[in-house]
């Protein structure tokens, strides 16, 4: 198996006084798509936020294509080849859907051109002069992983992009991932939705009170089904 891309090892993560993460390890190979699922509350977020740089108090080790991560500003963990497309989205309603869409900075090469990433999102580029209050969730949702699809990142770290859209939307998602996914893009996605996930990821991490508690390919999950149905509640 060729080195991991990205390498999490022993992370422990706070939020003030609040010991969130407890030693969460993790690896993602180049080309893959990873799926973390849990309940809600069980540090998937903050694993993401924290492998970002986003939450700083933390401990452990972060490596990202060979280089240690934990000492890095934010603002270098982006240029890393780092991307995050957090739940909330956080379009700019005062802006377009093309001016959203070009506002983050190149950080290498290699990032979706303008006319591919509409290509691989048709509805934005119908809605490309409307303002961001006036698109869909799912539109919104699509915005803010183009956003990040063209800026050259190398690894997408995806947090709940499914998170109350419709049926029909997520099946859209699900397509633009199969294509990422076949263009080589590295993915750690955060999902509840684990029949979604299942037809995009390749291996699946079970997450319970901010540790890692299961890992395992996407072969076994059928196997796995009454276990994961008893831990996710579902």
């Amino acid at each position: 198996m060729s080195a991991p891309l990205l390498k999490v090892e022993n992370l422990q993560a706070w939020y003030g006084e609040s010991h969130v993460l407890h030693g969460v390890d993790l690896t993602v190979t180049e080309g893959e798509m990873i799926c973390i699922l849990g309940r809600n509350g069980m540090g998937k977020t903050t694993t993401l936020r924290s492998i970002m740089g986003i939450l700083r108090k933390r401990t452990g080790r972060i490596e990202f294509a060979g280089r240690d991560m934990m000492a890095l500003p934010l603002h270098q963990t982006a240029r890393a080849g780092l991307g995050f497309v957090p739940e909330e989205r956080g379009i700019f309603a005062s802006l377009s859907v093309e001016e959203n869409l070009m506002l983050p900075p190149k950080v290498a090469p290699g990032g979706m051109s303008v006319e591919e990433i509409y290509a691989l999102f048709p509805n934005l580029h119908e809605r490309r002069a409307s303002p961001g209050t006036k698109l869909s969730g799912g539109e919104q949702q699509m915005l803010a992983m183009a956003r990040i699809l063209r800026t050259g990142a190398r690894c997408l770290l995806l947090d709940e992009p499914t998170e109350g859209l419709a049926p029909v939307i997520i099946q859209a998602i699900g397509a633009v991932l199969q294509k990422l996914k076949s263009r080589g893009m590295t993915v750690v996605l955060v999902e509840q939705n684990f029949r979604f996930a299942a037809k995009v990821a390749d291996r699946f991490y079970l997450m319970d009170h901010g540790r890692m508690t299961a890992e395992f390919p996407v072969a076994e999950l059928t196997a796995r089904m009454d276990m994961l149905h008893r831990e996710l509640g579902v």
